[in-house]
């Protein structure tokens, strides 16, 4: 790849994608802009906007002609973006959303066609995948049009991913951003990103709202997930650094959710007027509950916003029923419904489930996120202990952060970051001990793509770096050849594979010694890490420890193919290891005698 000419940074978020790029010249100065992403407003319309909506429409073959939904650089199919999203509301069984959410679903095929879920059977279905590779695919010709002399896949381009996204949706993104021509971008940490942009945002300014000692919680409520990270203050060599400390689970919840139940009470007052809603026209109004949410929340002058109920011809109920959305109805439902005021040892409700269901997204069974946010800080009150001068306070029952960074579109609401200031607050105060520091500046709509792009300069050797060390070491587990002995099974040795500390994207540096390897059959691959043996190096070999000092995780479940083997052979390996900028360690076995390598790779925050 030739030299950069500028930093890109890539939000491909569940409602929205957002491209933010920064040149980078010769006096190294940086100035932060956002793309205009042409996208279709209406048939034969087209206009650029900031935000390219995360929406696509399968229109039928006789619905428009080509020239109707032709872009600049193509005759777009399917329609993508802000028509997209508007055809939806009205037909919404024809509409893809939340492709982002579906890519980190491991119980279906994301490969596969299946969006729309409800869509009519003459309808050609997308993957997951391949909806993804089309809003990227969209965004690189947006940029290729604006910058001709400047191709995407030779700038230094960052996408965004969840926190919590697992290594498969991880590699999944990488693939469709190849597939879409940016075989070169590197992924990023959305709530990082958001911190990235906030640094970016306050300058030199950002010492002294933090300091040494500092938690800062980083909020983020998308459309489709709820990320939560911890990031500490600490001091190297006189000189302030970040490292992020702890990372939540994949909570599928968000705007999507909050939209949803919005249709739901629009629909009890339809209901109380005799007009019964079928569950199809739900979800459209959803779509319509989505665009009224976000006037009421972020303009104190609206008090409600019209409705227009899909309706498949006019002998349903003598037309289209019309409805409202009133600020009071919002604000009630969403704060008391999302943000109830929790004790600091809350956690996520569990209900009965029915045995069979449809397929659908494993949406949260509890839909309260500040019980989600209570049972993160107290599965994270240790998370600092590994870094200096973080001791911890054994007496505290949970994590005591000192500061706050919301974002998400849900953040624009001041009454939501309210509340869930107030809860977090109450906590501490509960505990003995000061309020929160919120943070502020940032534009929650186009931070994480901003923080993305300055990322890229810090990549380049520019900025503030958020490290991301791992907070344990880690092991595979290796089997040690001995005579078959009735009922005992051979022991295992563990096998150091990254020492406690090892920062993201680096190698470890194992020694050149050979393994053999089973290939072409079922094999599992186990995993160990400490917390308490800091001195091991990679390549240190144990053949005995205490169930303190090694604490073994998951197993992985995997057949490595080969076609120079037959099914169960033994190939002689070389091991490299590596952990890449978001927390994945990958183990790589090299054939010594061919071409060959096979890949596993282990989430080591999970």
């Amino acid at each position: 790849m030739s030299e950069a000419r500028f930093s890109v940074g890539i939000d491909l978020g569940t409602t929205h994608c957002v491209l933010s790029y920064t040149e980078i010249d010769n006096e190294n100065q940086q100035t932060q802009a956002i793309l205009g992403i042409p996208q279709l407003v209406a048939p034969g319309q087209v206009e650029q906007r900031e935000a390219l909506p995360s929406f696509l429409f399968l229109p039928n073959a006789a619905q428009f002609d080509s020239q109707q939904l032709a872009l600049p650089w193509s005759q777009e199919y399917p329609v993508t973006g802000q028509f997209a999203r508007d055809l939806g509301q009205k037909t919404p069984d024809r509409l893809i959303s939340s492709a982002k959410s579906w890519l980190c679903h491991s119980q279906v095929d994301r490969r596969s066609g299946i969006l729309p879920i409800d869509a009519p059977e003459d309808v050609t279905r997308l993957s997951p995948f391949d909806a993804s590779k089309v809003y990227l695919q969209h965004l690189h010709s947006a940029w290729q049009q604006q910058f001709p002399d400047a191709p995407l896949n030779e700038q230094q381009v960052v996408i965004t991913v969840p926190a919590s996204f697992d290594p498969a949706a991880r590699e999944l993104t990488m693939a469709a951003a190849a597939e879409a021509g940016l075989d070169h971008a590197v992924l990023l940490e959305e709530p990082q990103a958001a911190l990235y942009s906030w640094i970016a945002k306050a300058g030199d300014n950002w010492r002294v709202q933090v300091s040494v000692g500092d938690i800062i919680l980083v909020v983020d409520i998308g459309g489709g997930t709820t990320d939560l990270s911890l990031m500490a203050v600490s001091e190297e060599q006189g000189a302030l650094q970040l490292t992020r400390i702890a990372v939540g689970d994949h909570i599928l919840l968000g705007g999507d959710n909050m939209d949803l139940t919005l249709a739901h009470v629009v629909a009890q007052k339809l209901a109380q007027r005799g007009n019964r809603l079928q569950p199809w026209q739900i979800n459209g109004l959803a779509h319509a509950c989505r665009s009224a949410k976000e006037t009421l929340l972020s303009d104190n002058d609206t008090q409600q916003v019209p409705l227009v109920v899909p309706s498949r011809g006019s002998s349903l109920m003598g037309g289209s029923l019309r409805a409202e959305l009133t600020r009071d109805e919002v604000q009630r439902v969403l704060i008391e419904g999302f943000f109830p005021v929790v004790p600091a040892d809350a956690a996520p409700q569990k209900r009965g489930r029915a045995a069979l269901s449809t397929v659908s997204l494993p949406f949260e069974q509890d839909a309260a996120i500040t019980r989600h946010l209570a049972a993160f800080l107290q599965k994270q009150k240790q998370a600092s202990e590994h870094l200096h001068g973080f001791n911890g306070d054994n007496a505290n029952s949970f994590m005591h952060p000192t500061a706050i960074l919301f974002n998400g579109g849900v953040a624009k609401a001041d009454n939501i970051v309210t509340r869930i200031t107030e809860v977090v607050n109450s906590w501490l105060s509960s505990e003995q001990d000061n309020g929160l520091k919120v943070l502020t500046g940032i534009d929650v709509d186009q931070a994480v793509a901003k923080g993305a792009s300055y990322y890229g300069q810090v990549r380049l050797g520019d900025g503030i770096r958020i490290r991301g060390g791992t907070a344990a070491a880690y092991y595979v587990g290796i089997e040690s050849a001995m005579p078959a002995i009735p009922g005992m099974p051979p022991p295992m040795e563990a096998y150091c594979l990254a020492p406690f500390g090892m920062e993201e994207g680096t190698e470890a540096n194992l020694p050149s010694q050979v393994f053999s390897l089973v290939v072409g059959e079922p094999v599992r691959f186990s995993f160990y890490e400490s917390k308490t043996r800091r001195e091991d190096q990679p390549g240190t070999r144990l053949d005995f420890w205490s169930e303190e000092e090694l604490t073994e995780l998951p197993e992985i479940e995997v057949t490595l193919h080969s076609d120079k083997y037959k099914a169960g052979d033994t190939a002689s390996v070389q091991l490299l290891a590596s952990i890449n900028e978001l927390g994945t360690l990958q183990l790589s076995a090299m054939d010594v005698n061919s071409d060959d390598h096979w890949q596993v790779s282990f989430d080591t925050r999970n």
